[in-house]
């Protein structure tokens, strides 16, 4: 039997890629027209709680992308207390396969990855569904990946307005120094969630609930905005769905599997259903249907995460990788 060989790359490998912006958004926009061409195959992510003493659980994502030849399973965990151990709230797992044979090609620590492309896939939903001129923007949550939610919108937008919020004065005034210094713009600490989010442009909600509650009003969004919530659970009202012109999802599967999501009690109550889903952000990408048509819409963009992007994005790493000589090989069988 010929010896069979896979790639691991670790986190120090991830930092020496020194990926660059565009390098993040063009790798998970390559993984969304894939969607869109009906290139892919997903299948909604499933949960695992060991305990709920243990105030955390497990994101299991699969998917397959037929342009890039892989297959691809992540595994997340999401232990929101974990900042008391000095741990960081999410670590990841990407373990990508060669989908003629069932073979390991490589297996990624993806901790920087999934919050690399969920900035992506906001900045992305955000290009397409926001206005072109949009340049406030509040963000609810200081979770890692809110990191990249600011990063790549400024990227797009050019923002010169940063409003944050979070729960804990020590994240916000933590996430806002970090934004500060790699911007190189001031940014605007709130008090509150009205304060951070009435009259902008944009509306990024990635709270950490530790069960739902509409803490987000609809009546603070601005005629025109872009919400886009991703809490694990909902801090958003029912009515906010109400006022959408466009609604967005990542991938309709998924957005009514599982318990967790920050539209889940719209989507099981009907609010939010098939016909009234303007569509997926992939849909769009690939040209198959209009994002933001007139300046006057106020559209939603709701994502789950996609493992289509988790793969999108390994894939890119992996060929970076290569020409950079990192990484180390390793012998399956």
């Amino acid at each position: 039997m010929n010896p069979v060989w896979f790639t691991f790359l670790n986190g120090s490998d991830i930092d020496q890629l020194e990926l660059t912006d565009g390098e993040i958004l063009d790798a998970v926009e390559e993984g969304l027209r894939a969607q869109g061409q009906g290139e892919t195959v997903i299948e909604p992510r499933v949960h695992l709680v060991p305990d709920p003493a243990f105030d955390g659980h497990f994101n299991v994502l699969r998917g397959y992308v037929a342009p890039l030849a892989l297959a691809g399973v992540k595994i997340v965990g999401d232990y929101v207390g974990n900042y008391k151990a000095g741990l960081p709230s999410e670590m990841a797992l990407l373990n990508l396969f060669d989908p003629r044979t069932g073979m390991p090609v490589a297996v990624v620590d993806a901790t920087a990855l999934t919050e690399m492309r969920t900035g992506a896939l906001t900045a992305l939903g955000a290009r397409h569904l926001a206005r072109p001129d949009s340049r406030v923007l509040g963000h609810i949550g200081a979770r890692a990946t809110s990191y990249w939610n600011v990063r790549l919108l400024d990227r797009i937008f050019d923002l010169t307005e940063i409003r944050v919020h979070s729960r804990r004065p020590e994240s916000r005034e933590a996430f806002a120094e970090r934004l500060e210094r790699d911007l190189g713009k001031p940014v605007v600490v709130t008090e509150d969630w009205q304060s951070c989010v009435e009259g902008a442009d944009i509306v990024v909600e990635a709270s950490r609930l530790e069960r739902p509650e509409p803490l987000l009003k609809t009546e603070w969004i601005a005629p025109g905005a872009l919400v886009v919530p991703y809490g694990t659970n909902s801090a958003v009202e029912l009515s906010l769905t109400d006022i959408m012109d466009k609604i967005v999802v990542d991938d309709w599967g998924q957005a009514h599997a599982g318990p967790f999501g920050a539209l889940r009690t719209h989507v099981d109550s009907g609010r939010l259903n098939k016909d009234n889903l303007h569509g997926e952000l992939g849909e769009i990408v690939a040209g198959h249907k209009p994002g933001r048509e007139s300046p006057e819409e106020t559209n939603l963009f709701w994502h789950r995460g996609l493992s289509l992007s988790d793969i999108a994005l390994g894939a890119a790493m992996l060929k970076k990788a290569e020409e950079r000589g990192l990484g180390q090989k390793l012998r399956f069988s």
